[in-house]
């Protein structure tokens, strides 16, 4: 005979799971005794981060898999940003819950019965690809189907909550011990021979393709056809959650596009005639909110496992392929190179043209312009660190539109939920994936305070963590919207209306995490030089201008009919000096109307 939870941690050692993000509680205290035992277990202080670096953890581990520990009631409720924020970017997140034991289960006949009930699986539901209450002992291989339920196909969270007595049952550990390693899952549907066909007929019948790169491309495969790419002379761009899935210094790299992305970028991808989208669902972030206007001189093809996406409405799609997208890439790596080459050029000139940090940004004397930071602090980068950008908000977009990828760096972000405070969690997870490796955390002030709480697991776990906060007495985006939109009447937007933001040279101190302010120049100064070359933890304040401007932008406009409208991808604010116009636009008309010009 055999505790069940211990029967479940090694269930789940066979699985592959390697570490348990964890905050204690009552009724998980079977669980977790049985996971000492087997897994590097990391407590920390509020059970968000714990989803949050599970989630990160076996997102870039590439090997490594993680889970996260929560007790009932209020330990479940915490962690459920961390599994909408992964269902919407569909990874992987296995979530273990405690429950109150059988017999106190209200079963929704009353709102509570058990201490700390609350019904977690109906909660979970609507964010996960599995809930599931394990309201008595069940097999190895029905426990495999279900806790890796979201680990295949269209991938997601799965929630397992186990009542206390259910974990600290004596069972026969030969009866229920009949499977052996993750189930296979469903075959993932793959392109037809004609479907691959038709792709490479237009690609030959292309004058200027594009092809976009999403998170659903696995990155071990694409470095691996980087060099198959590269000689078939593929123009590539990455989606904001593909960002590290081409080095910047790819000879047929032209960006990342997106609502808030690289003008250079949107405006290419905008004139393109044939655009390839893999392993990208084709959001709002991703085509602007006017998508109807979205690569409107191009035809689109779209290649995605969920049939849904291909059939939302939005974007509008002209080859929608149900398949797998690595399967289809590794297809597409061995294309003949095509007659692109005047298509190149323009594209290598437009980004020339356009410099990622827009001129016509202001920042105050004084301050550090968030975009010349992140484009010193990624030229002081190597090619072995990790790059977290948060997740929301004027350091998010700053450094996902100028930061320059190089060769070998791994990012990661979570951009549908958006999340403010996702970044800390985020970089413990790829911390701990990577521990003999440099992380890189940009987050703002404002969200790095909602999570700021894990600078003690950051502490206690001697993380090799750099950490910079833009610091600009609060929330930037809901700043700039304020001025835009409300002349100016702020309300609850910063210190001075009454945000209630730490004295950062105070709290890091507290947790014995070395802190220093940024000045201009940073990059020759020895002593930051010192810090962000040594190994451990350290922060760093970037002094940011509370009025800075965040270039380019999508603006809205005043329709006849008095609605609003969005701009397209390609037209961005501020607009563009005429003779800087009348050189990228070539193919398309520099307004807000997608027209060929003559």
């Amino acid at each position: 005979m055999k505790k069940y939870s211990d029967l479940m941690a090694d269930w789940l050692v066979e699985l592959g799971y390697t570490h348990c993000f964890f905050l204690g509680g009552g009724n998980i205290m079977h669980l977790l005794e049985s996971c000492s035992h087997r897994f590097t277990c990391i407590p920390v202080v509020h059970e968000v981060a714990a989803g949050i670096a599970a989630e990160y953890l076996t997102e870039l581990g590439e090997g490594k898999r993680a889970f996260a520990l929560v007790t009932a009631g209020p330990g479940f409720t915490n962690v459920v940003t961390a599994m909408a924020a992964a269902f919407l970017e569909s990874h992987e997140l296995l979530v273990i819950g405690g429950q109150v034991k059988v017999a106190d289960l209200s079963h929704g006949k009353v709102r509570q019965r058990g201490i700390q009930e609350a019904d977690g699986v109906a909660l979970a539901a609507p964010i996960s690809v599995k809930s599931v209450l394990m309201d008595h002992t069940i097999d190895q291989q029905t426990f495999n189907e279900w806790s890796q339920a979201g680990s295949y196909g269209r991938k997601g969270p799965v929630f397992l909550e186990v009542p206390l007595d259910v974990q600290g049952a004596n069972v026969d550990e030969v009866a229920l011990s009949n499977a052996s390693g993750s189930p296979a899952g469903p075959a993932l549907p793959s392109a037809t021979p004609a479907q691959i066909a038709e792709i490479r007929s237009l690609l030959s019948a292309s004058k200027r393709p594009m092809l976009l790169i999403g998170g659903g491309i696995d990155r071990k495969l694409i470095r691996d056809l980087l060099p198959a790419l590269a000689e078939s002379n593929l123009p590539l761009m990455v989606t904001w959650n593909g960002m590290d899935r081409v080095p910047s210094d790819h000879p047929f790299y032209f960006g990342r596009p997106n609502t808030f992305g690289q003008r250079s970028a949107n405006i290419i991808q905008q004139q393109a005639d044939l655009v390839i989208a893999l392993g990208t669902r084709l959001g709002l972030q991703q085509t602007g909110f006017n998508w109807q206007k979205f690569a409107p001189l191009a035809k689109l093809v779209q290649v995605e496992i969920d049939q849904r996406e291909l059939s939302k409405g939005h974007p509008r799609v002209d080859v929608p392929i149900c398949a797998d997208a690595n399967g289809v890439l590794r297809e597409l790596s061995s294309t003949k190179p095509g007659d692109w080459s005047e298509w190149i050029d323009f594209a290598r000139s437009v980004r020339r043209e356009l410099p990622l940090n827009d001129p016509q940004n202001v920042t105050a004397e004084g301050y550090l312009s968030p975009f010349e930071f992140n484009e010193k602090l990624s030229a002081l980068s190597t090619g072995d660190d990790i790059v977290i950008p948060c997740s929301s908000g004027g350091a998010y977009t700053s450094a996902m539109q100028v930061w320059d990828l190089k060769r070998g760096q791994i990012s990661q972000t979570t951009k549908g939920l958006a999340s403010m405070g996702y970044g800390l969690g985020g970089a413990i997870g790829a911390a701990l994936a990577w521990p003999g490796r440099r992380t890189i955390l940009m987050e703002g002030d404002g969200g790095f305070s909602q999570n700021l709480q894990e600078l003690g697991t950051v502490r206690a776990q001697k993380l090799n963590l750099k950490i910079f906060i833009n610091d600009d007495h609060g929330y930037a985006s809901i700043r700039m919207s304020q001025i835009n939109y409300f002349k100016g009447h702020y309300v609850g937007c910063d210190i001075e209306t009454g945000l209630g933001l730490p004295d950062w040279n105070l709290l890091f101190p507290a947790y014995t995490i070395p802190v220093m302010t940024l000045q201009p120049g940073f990059e020759t100064d020895p002593e930051f030089l010192k810090r962000f070359n040594a190994p451990g933890p350290a922060a760093f304040l970037v002094r940011v201008d509370p009025k800075q401007t965040y270039f380019p932008k999508i603006m809205s406009r005043i329709t006849e009919a008095g609605s609003m409208e969005s701009n397209p991808l390609h037209f961005m604010s501020p607009d563009l000096e005429p003779e800087v116009a009348a050189k990228v636009y070539r193919y398309i008309s520099g307004d807000t109307d997608a027209k060929v010009t003559k």
